[in-house]
């Protein structure tokens, strides 16, 4: 049986991912190998990884639009490579979901430990849930008929349901929760939510609550919780 865990590289440069394979596979991972978006997205939908490195710059889809159309169905911890360091483009890399954002030139060592570094946070992450799971579902923070939110554990449930929400999501959904009908401005929102509100933009606002949205009406179709107050922001109904 082939314990090695799974990594996906999309990478479409040979020459960056021949070192970075051999030293990922002496690592004891199993590389997959995608030079273009499209065949990445396919990868995703048809196995499971236990790991995603993902190049900004790829031939056919932008390795941002790539990551969004991953994050509609799949939360595997992704990395990005890019060849640009500036600063927006690590905001809003790591926005979309992705765990962390490493620029060109690097070492082959250094992405690895990066890897390893996510890897040990979510083991920890895993075991702390999974020692709070049988608690926190006697016990949820706040509960009502549509919402029960569950803070040790970063865990929210819509109508039962458990919603897979990045962090941002999260935090995001909270606030409208803990402050029903209030409404908050996009920037109140970003001083709220976001580590550096003053690098962020107002339309991760917009972006995060579409997809918020587009969760919620996985799991029911009657009604949208979320409030748009139009020029303004954003608000949560009060919901029995």
């Amino acid at each position: 049986m082939n314990n090695k865990k799974h990594i996906l590289c999309v990478e479409d440069d040979a020459a960056i991912v021949m070192p970075l394979r051999y030293a990922l596979e002496r690592e004891d991972w199993q590389v997959t190998w995608a030079n273009t978006g499209t065949q990445a997205i396919d990868y995703v939908q048809e196995q499971s990884f236990d790991f995603i490195i993902l190049d900004v710059g790829l031939p056919d889809i932008n390795g941002f639009d790539v990551c969004k159309k991953i994050r509609h169905f799949n939360h595997t911890p992704l990395l990005f490579l890019t060849a640009r360091d500036d600063e927006i483009d690590r905001i809003i890399g790591l926005e979309i979901g992705a765990d962390d954002y490493c620029a060109k030139p690097f070492s082959s060592r250094e992405i690895v430990s990066r890897i390893k570094a996510i890897w040990r946070r979510m083991e920890i992450q895993n075991q702390l849930k999974n020692a709070q799971s049988n608690e926190i579902k006697d016990n949820p923070q706040q509960t009502s008929q549509v919402w029960q939110c569950h803070d040790e554990c970063l865990q929210i449930y819509y109508l039962g349901t458990l919603l897979q929400l990045t962090r941002y999501e999260y935090r995001l959904l909270k606030l409208l929760i803990d402050h029903p009908e209030q409404v908050f401005s996009r920037q109140q929102l970003m001083d709220h939510i976001w580590e550096h509100p003053e690098h962020s933009l107002e339309r991760t606002v917009d972006t995060h609550i579409k997809s918020l949205r587009q969760k919620l009406k996985h799991i029911s179709t009657e009604h949208d919780p979320i409030q748009t107050h139009r020029g303004f922001g954003y608000s949560l109904k009060r919901m029995s």
